[in-house]
């Protein structure tokens, strides 16, 4: 194994406009490979350096989907369960259609939205955050809008389509958290604490900070376009509520934090010192394409050609497709300022790479950089 080339590419990227950036490479259990550049800071051109937290934004979702399998192995739900036998506010949707005549009614939807859909990204929500049920659920609590409150709004809101008959990326996932809450009877962060981030030993992923952690926190930035450069842009735009624990887009982690969830799915749902999230036969369920023909034709990101989309996570599908140089199956998700995950069983590979940047570049970050860890690993 030769990393040269992986930390040659971090230098490339940091030097064109990625203020930092930073890989760990696990591979059998073992960290291989550990790298960062860049500045952390722009304006005092301080270097990265170790244990600083991050946004991870939908990142987020792949812990969500992990959560909500446990308690399809529990038996607590089934995937093909309606999400209205749990959340009753969702026994009557509606769905805006346009008619012939070029204007929109509603219309009472066919099927239910089922526990699939919150994973699958079929359930017919938008990403939204503005529209009138949740911007007047905002101000009717206060500005906390915790997650089951979330959730009650938006079953208010007309769908966008019928469920199962689109793929639509939405806030799906923040539903999903709540259904956890209402069938686990946790709150969705103590779950997570509880069965996923404490048995783990993640210290450092949590939806509030410390103030030890707020002083680890990384500074944010957007690539500009028009500017041509990074500039500072704080705060998470997907949290609404104080007290929203965003099952979508919510939690702050590090590289060094995260890379251990991540590859105990690597390692079939198990930790290397036997944290067991799931079962094996659950994480090839995530990672098994759940696109039909009918969704097929809105999976469309330029960064995930070749890639088909499971329960949460995109699915290496076609080597043909993508030009990847990772085998079928390996899996994954990646956040809106950059950071990504590579899940790999198979060939028992786990990448977490991290950035703080929205606009993030992945289009071009993202293919570029699985093909240059698997050239490196030479598996």
């Amino acid at each position: 194994m030769d990393f040269q080339p992986l930390a040659s590419f971090l230098d490339r990227i940091t030097a064109w406009r990625i203020p930092w950036a930073e890989v760990i490479v696990m591979h059998r259990n073992e960290t291989v490979f550990k790298y960062r550049s860049g500045v952390l800071d722009l304006e005092a051109g301080t270097a990265i350096d170790e244990g600083r937290i991050m946004n991870i934004y939908s990142m987020t979702k792949i812990m969500t989907c992990v959560a909500a399998m446990q308690l399809v192995e529990k038996g607590a739900m089934l995937l093909n369960d309606p999400i209205s036998a749990y959340m009753p506010e969702y026994a009557e949707m509606y769905v805006r259609k346009q008619g012939l005549d070029g204007e929109f009614a509603l219309e009472r939807a066919e099927r239910p939205i089922t526990v699939r859909d919150l994973f699958a990204m079929t359930a017919g929500f938008s990403y939204d955050l503005q529209v009138p049920a949740l911007q007047a659920a905002v101000k009717e609590t206060n500005g906390k809008l915790p997650t089951r409150a979330f959730a009650r709004a938006l079953a208010k809101e007309p769908l966008h389509f019928e469920p199962g008959t689109r793929w639509n990326y939405s806030v799906c996932h923040d539903v999903l958290g709540a259904l956890v809450e209402v069938v686990d009877g946790r709150s969705f962060g103590t779950y997570l604490k509880d069965e996923i981030i404490g048995p783990l030993g993640m210290s450092d992923t949590t939806f509030e900070l410390s103030e030890q952690q707020r002083g680890r926190l990384a500074p944010q930035y957007a690539y500009s376009e028009e500017h041509g450069k990074a500039v500072a842009f704080d705060g998470n735009g997907f949290r609404i509520g104080t007290e929203l624990e965003s099952g979508g887009a919510g939690l702050l982690s590090t590289s060094g934090d995260y890379v251990k969830f991540l590859n105990a799915l690597t390692n079939g749902g198990t930790s290397p010192s036997g944290v067991r999230l799931l079962s094996s036969r659950s994480v090839d369920l995530m990672r098994t394409d759940q696109l039909t023909d009918a969704t097929r034709g809105d999976y469309s990101w330029e960064q995930l050609r070749g890639y088909g989309y499971g329960l949460g996570v995109r699915t290496h599908v076609s080597p043909a497709g993508s030009g990847s140089l990772s085998p079928i199956g390996e899996f994954g998700w990646s956040g809106a300022a950059g950071c990504m995950g590579i899940m790999d069983p198979d060939s028992q590979v786990t990448v977490m790479y991290a950035q703080h940047l929205l606009n993030s570049q992945e289009p071009y970050i993202q293919p570029r950089l699985r093909n240059v860890v698997y050239a490196c690993l030479s598996l």
